[in-house]
């Protein structure tokens, strides 16, 4: 009867754990649902990507896409040696992370007893596209910093709280199959069983503590109203910064930053408005119509000539990087490996490939000419490879996997393969290959002779 009775108390301790009953008609019961709970985890990852765009519009970062990425080898010859073209691009670009990361923010606004809190969603498209910040939500540099180190520590809070309820589960679980194999032993009064139960009990009781404890000092027991009031004055900070450094109309911001932390292009230092507000045409005057997410979403839209519009950026890039390797390595490619990237080419490549392989000869022994290609190939790769790997990277931190991840890097399009002019990119790859096509076939001759030689040596021998 006693061994029943403490069975009985260690189902309830488990049941207990994993929920706790409150009346309906509580007090208590009003405070959870006034609290945003397990969405906690999704809010903490909208933080993260707050804190990682704020990260990257800091002096440092803008002075590198000022100097560096806009300035890349690569993205002039393929893309646009247009100065103000490609901070239009960049601009743009960060400009649609905000509006999605506004979108989110949006959602669950409406969770909130704040009327302004409520009507995010308009008080931000007015910010967005007349400047005006009706609640005076936009901080000040100073302010903002101390607010991130706030949601910084709610943050990473959240995320242990995440890896304690995981715990807690396992434990649970374990604690379940001791009992389900206790209760189905032929020995049940085994002391060794007993302890382990009891001492799984009590690792319970702690988890379940711990977890408690993480859930007051987390997001998991804030309201709507707290969470939802620091993004959103993040979100307005962060696009007062935006136009701040991009020059695009009047900014609330404090003017914190110095001269050579704007991207105004050198040879225009007069001014730069990102995309269709800077010297507008009579074509870009027509698009005045549209609010500022919507003029920066068509920016982002790729001209026809692009691989972005074919859709082929992706490919293109995986295609460049297997034949950066294979010119690393020709003496390690096979005729299969050959065979296999042949078949990844698309029909205007294989077109150009042959027409520029027609007349070429079987023999690939020249030492100094297979020197010659291998100088090309590492200046062609010098400056088309980091579009690649940028192509890439930027794509892995956007898979569904990777969404509610912290970006680890500040690539942008403009870097990459996606506004890349499609026929200048294919002459480059067919170059690539005609290239690669010499020095595989000098490397096999090569092997070849020193085999046969070898082979000789041996006979005479």
């Amino acid at each position: 009867m006693a061994l029943e009775t403490w069975l009985i108390k260690v189902k309830k301790t488990i049941s207990n754990t994993a929920k706790i009953s409150i009346p309906k008609n509580s007090k208590a019961s009003k405070h959870v649902k006034s609290t945003v709970g397990v969405l906690s985890f999704e809010i903490a990852g909208l933080m993260s990507k707050l804190l990682h765009l704020w990260t990257s519009l800091s002096d440092k970062n803008v002075i590198r896409l000022r100097d560096e990425s806009v300035s890349l080898e690569g993205v002039r010859k393929i893309v646009s040696n247009d100065e103000s073209f490609l901070l239009g691009l960049a601009c743009a670009e960060i400009a649609e992370n905000v509006r999605l990361l506004a979108k989110y923010i949006s959602r669950i606004s409406t969770r909130c007893q704040d009327s302004g809190l409520q009507c995010f969603d308009r008080w931000f498209n007015e910010f967005a596209n007349s400047g005006h910040d009706t609640h005076g939500w936009v901080l000040s540099s100073k302010e903002m910093e101390a607010k991130n180190k706030k949601m910084d520590r709610y943050v990473t809070i959240t995320a242990t709280l995440y890896k304690e309820m995981e715990e807690l589960s396992t434990v649970e679980n374990s604690l379940r199959k001791c009992l389900k194999e206790y209760e189905s032993s032929s020995c049940p009064s085994s002391s060794i069983k007993e302890q382990k139960i009891i001492d799984l009990q009590q690792k319970l009781f702690w988890q379940r503590q711990e977890v408690k404890y993480l859930k007051e000092r987390s997001l998991w027991n804030r309201s709507f109203d707290m969470v939802v009031s620091m993004a959103v004055r993040s979100i307005f900070t962060i696009l007062a910064r935006i136009k701040l450094i991009f020059g695009i109309g009047p900014s609330i911001l404090p003017r914190s930053l110095s001269a050579s932390a704007t991207v105004h292009p050198t040879e225009n230092p007069n001014g730069f408005m990102s995309g269709p507000l800077k010297n507008p045409s009579e074509e870009e005057n027509k698009d005045s119509r549209f609010g500022f997410f919507e003029s920066n979403t068509k920016l982002l839209k790729p001209p026809a000539s692009t691989l972005g519009a074919a859709a082929l950026a992706l490919h293109y890039a995986n295609l460049i990087i297997i034949i950066e390797k294979m010119i690393k390595s020709p003496q390690l490619v096979g005729v299969d490996a050959r065979d296999d990237l042949y078949s990844m080419l698309p029909n205007s490549i294989r077109s150009s490939l042959r027409g520029r392989l027609k007349g070429v000869g079987f023999s690939a022994g020249d030492p100094i000419l297979a020197g010659e290609w291998r100088t090309a190939l590492g200046r062609i790769l010098g400056w088309l490879s980091p579009l690649a790997h940028n192509m890439i990277k930027w794509q892995s931190e956007r898979s569904f996997e990777q969404q509610n991840l912290l970006p680890k890097t500040n690539v942008l399009l403009l870097q990459t393969l996606f506004f890349a002019n499609k026929d200048k990119t294919e002459a480059a790859i067919t170059e690539l290959l005609v290239g690669l096509n010499y020095i595989w076939r000098f490397e096999r001759e090569m092997t070849a002779k020193a085999l046969f030689e070898c082979s000789n040596f041996n006979v005479q021998s």
